[in-house]
């Protein structure tokens, strides 16, 4: 077969089965069509998922009748000029090839007028223009197109769509996105004829926080930290859910590059390296986030439908959003009015208070008394009147200190341990429930890196050296990080081909069992060969000391004093990151008074 060029019309449809994936593809591209001619109020409309039909409608500049006919051919924009301007993008499109990759596969209508037009004027085809003179048309000042029988003249391409409801999620999805980042943009989404989502411009902050709140959630902006950083000729603004608000799937993550919305692989693993400390590897976090840099550091024109970029100086950018959020994080200390909010089920607050109500078995015994001791026959009338008042007015001659000493930390004061696993406290809004394991992980794991940073973790000398047998592989990589390990507090010398013994371990860990700690850092070797980057070396060294903290921490079931619960809640709220554990899970949580006498329908 003989070389030729293509005709365009067949150019067109290859093109569009980059930029026109599916129908929110095309929504996609006629929105930020809107967005980029100023529009101020953008309506969606679609039926059949956006297969039938497809109408945007914006108040924008619109577009001129003598450049309605350029607009529907290639490369046809009035974004850029030349290679200067490619070179600082600063518009969401700039290559002109949305609207005739469009048009090559539907039928499409564009309808436009001018500030200074007495009316609108339109133009049409059917998988291609056909170089009609523009007719007019009654219209506002604005931009309407409509793109009808999506794929009509590509049945196999439209054989592969989703079913109706996956193709609507996918536009609304979209939509979604880019409001999160146009708040100076309303926007209005019709599916079939029923209305979905109607967004007004947010102007002010706390419209903004609404909106935000709209889209993602009342928990998330509940759990959510503001960050706003400048440095290096970067900024970094928006939304960052604390760790405790962790998510089991990817779907609260939103990113934009000057205002662009995008998926990098290296802004992706700058997130992750400053959650890593605080979340759990299967988990992923929340945050809406805003990069803003000189459009000259980013290129943009390196992906089909513009979600990827690349950084000229990606060092730069990946430590400047490392180090913002990672600081922002650990910055955080307990603030129980605002985060970290136990709620119950309305199922057990919404019981009627005529239903009887069914009690399960207690699992612990009741406490036993002699033969000796009161029964009720014993009371009279006046003796039980004179013990309630006497227990009435002990209860209130201890309750203003307790409430004094509450009202002076965040979270409060201790009052007594749950089955040895849980500390009970209250503070100024109501009940703190602590697991002390948790927490006290939190408090040693910092507390180890400080030591490392400043020279060394300190060791015991143990009065009898510990032999442990290991397997001669694992052996071999203890023995290789001898020095490393000495820096943690751990003495470790070679007793043969297969054990270990140990001389020394950092005070905490006297006791503990060394030898599962061994073996979990011999394992660790694997990931530890692969590290390069300093993060990744870092990272490593972390581990170690998570794995340390872990062991050493309060076990359950151990019996704590009030004065030793009071001294945890109070190295908590002076310790980085104490709202979670270095697994990921949260330490401690508040149930509010509000939520006390829901649960016990106080004042109904």
């Amino acid at each position: 077969m003989a070389i030729r060029i293509l005709p365009d019309q067949l150019i067109n449809q290859i093109k569009a089965g980059e930029v026109v994936e599916r129908p929110s593809a095309v929504v996609k591209e006629l929105v930020e069509n809107s967005l980029d001619a100023g529009a101020t109020r953008v309506e969606i409309e679609v039926e059949q998922g956006g297969l039938n039909l497809i109408r945007i409608r914006d108040n924008g500049s619109g577009i001129p009748r003598e450049e309605l006919p350029v607009a529907l051919q290639r490369h046809a924009t009035s974004k850029i000029q030349n290679m200067d301007d490619l070179e600082r993008v600063g518009s969401l499109g700039f290559r002109g090839e949305a609207l005739p990759s469009i048009l090559s596969v539907s039928r499409l209508t564009l309808t436009s007028r001018v500030a200074d037009a007495s009316h609108g004027w339109q133009v049409s085809g059917a998988g291609a223009y056909e170089n009609e003179e523009p007719k007019p048309a009654a219209h506002a000042v604005g931009t309407t197109v409509e793109a009808c029988d999506l794929f009509y003249n590509t049945p196999a391409r439209r054989k592969f769509m989703k079913a109706e409801s996956t193709e609507f999620r996918h536009i609304s999805q979209f939509i979604n996105r880019i409001a999160l980042c146009r708040f100076d943009a309303g926007f209005t989404l019709k599916h079939n004829q029923r209305r979905t989502l109607d967004l007004a411009p947010a102007d002010s902050e706390p419209e903004r926080e609404a909106r935000v709140a709209q889209i993602c959630g009342d928990d998330f902006v509940r759990n959510a930290i503001r960050i706003d950083e400048q440095r290096m000729g970067l900024s970094l603004q928006g939304w960052v859910g604390l760790p405790s608000f962790a998510r089991t799937q990817a779907d609260l993550q939103y990113l934009y590059v000057n205002g662009r919305a995008v998926r990098d692989k290296l802004l992706g693993h700058a997130l992750r390296r400053a959650f890593a400390d605080a979340m759990h590897s299967t988990h992923y976090p929340a945050f809406v986030l805003y990069l803003e840099l000189d459009p000259v550091g980013v290129d943009v024109n390196v992906h089909p439908q513009k979600t990827e970029v690349r950084f000229r100086e990606s060092a730069r950018v990946h430590d400047f959003l490392f180090g913002a959020v990672h600081q922002l994080l650990r910055r955080q200390r307990p603030e129980p009015e605002q985060h970290h909010h136990a709620h119950f089920a309305e199922s057990a607050t919404n019981m009627s208070v005529q239903q009887p109500m069914r009690y399960a078995t207690p699992s612990y015994s009741s406490p036993s008394y002699s033969s000796s001791g009161y029964s009720s026959q014993n009371f009279s009338a006046r003796e039980s009147a004179s013990s309630v008042e006497s227990l009435w007015a002990a209860s209130n001659a201890t309750t203003p200190s307790l409430q004094e000493s509450a009202a002076e930390y965040p979270l409060g004061h201790a009052l007594a341990q749950l089955h040895g696993v849980y500390i009970l406290a209250q503070n100024n809004t109501g009940l703190i429930l602590v697991d002390a394991h948790a927490a006290h992980e939190r408090v040693l794991y910092e507390q180890f890196k400080q030591q490392l940073t400043h020279g060394g973790i300190p060791s015991q000398a143990l009065l009898v050296p510990e032999q442990i047998s290991l397997d001669e592989e694992a052996a071999d990589a203890l023995e290789s990080r001898h020095e490393e390990l000495r820096r943690y507090g751990l003495e470790l010398d070679r007793a043969g081909p297969a054990s270990i013994i140990v001389r020394a371990v950092p005070p905490l860990l006297a006791g503990q069992d060394i030898a599962t700690l061994l073996r979990e850092l011999s394992s660790d070797e694997d990931r530890r060969t692969n590290t390069t980057h300093l993060g990744e070396v870092l990272d490593a060294q972390h581990r170690i000391m998570a794995d340390m903290a872990c062991k050493a921490a309060i076990k359950a079931n151990r019996r704590l004093t009030l004065p030793e619960m009071d001294g945890l809640l109070r190295d908590m709220e002076r310790t980085e990151l104490s709202g979670q554990c270095n697994h990921g899970r949260p330490t401690w949580v508040q149930v509010d008074m509000a939520e006390l006498d829901r649960l016990f329908l106080r004042g109904r």
